[in-house]
């Protein structure tokens, strides 16, 4: 399971290193692709291989569907951790997320997010002002 916020700059070759914690959970090839809301999604072969069989069985004859199983398999990259404990994210997906320099490694669960670290001050503001109201939805939802 992923968890914390760790930040990190990215050098001048797109190169970011990932915490420990996160290299350990992850291994040593995982995948990269666009997320939502501008972050890179991260996720470990194995629970990348479970999400793409689920994808598999949406009607690909949906417009929208294909339009989402496009965009995130196609910025999807493999990722290789070096011995710096670094990975190098290809310029299509740092742009998408914006990358310039700061940035916030997250982990959510089963996956790790990539942020721009200003892109992710700006939503964890919005989101801390609905986590309370969030949160009473929860509970009525037995969680």
């Amino acid at each position: 399971m992923f968890m914390g916020e760790y930040l990190h700059t990215i050098d001048g070759k797109g190169r970011v290193i990932v915490p420990a914690k996160f290299r350990e959970a992850l291994g040593v090839r995982f995948i990269a692709t666009k997320g939502l809301d501008h972050c890179l999604f991260v996720y470990p072969i194995s629970e990348w291989t479970a999400l793409e069989q689920k994808l598999r069985t949406l009607p690909f004859t949906q417009q929208d569907v294909r339009a989402f199983v496009r965009f995130f398999f196609s910025g999807a990259t493999e990722c290789e951790v070096d011995k710096q404990g670094r990975i190098l994210l290809p310029a299509n997906l740092r742009e998408y997320a914006q990358l310039e320099k700061d940035v916030v490694l997250v982990g959510i669960s089963t996956r790790v997010e990539i942020w721009s670290q200003a892109l992710w001050s700006d939503y964890s503001s919005q989101a801390e002002e609905l986590y309370v109201k969030t949160a009473e939805s929860l509970v009525h939802l037995g969680i």
